[in-house]
């Protein structure tokens, strides 16, 4: 299957560095499997380091841990330049640096918990999954 373009969500990363369990760390181990690319902005990436380095506490990881698996999400991810602005799409600004992301590098997926967060989307051709969809649909799921 031909590698498609993906965003993922703060609440995904957070929850996959929470548990080894379930599909958000699945999708996590996956990351650099070549079966799909992810996206990432400096707002996107500011984000996940503010809200994962302010769960610290309760993660089962230490603070060089989160930020050593920071810097691998960074380094294999496909770092993008947002030159227009969508806001305000969708209700929440935080959102709206996920969508940017996956506008600018046309994304099939954004990957998610909240998708209710992301009605509208599908305007722009992108698919709003949770982890375990997005890996069901790419057969990653075992």
């Amino acid at each position: 299957m031909k590698p498609i373009n993906i965003v993922i969500d703060t609440n995904v990363l957070a929850s996959g560095l929470r548990s080894s369990k379930g599909a958000s760390y699945k999708l996590l181990t996956l990351i650099d499997n070549g079966d799909f690319i992810i996206n990432i902005s400096v707002p996107l990436f500011l984000e996940y380091e503010s809200v994962t380095l302010r769960e610290c506490l309760r993660l089962p990881l230490t603070k060089s841990d989160i930020e050593d698996i920071l810097n691998y999400v960074a380094k294999v991810s496909c770092k993008r330049e947002i030159f227009f602005l969508w806001r305000p799409f969708l209700k929440d600004p935080k959102d709206d640096l996920v969508l940017e992301v996956a506008v600018e590098s046309e994304s099939k997926v954004i990957v998610t918990y909240n998708k209710k967060d992301f009605v509208g989307v599908n305007k722009f051709g992108i698919k709003v999954l949770t982890p375990k969809e997005f890996l069901e649909k790419r057969g990653l799921l075992k």
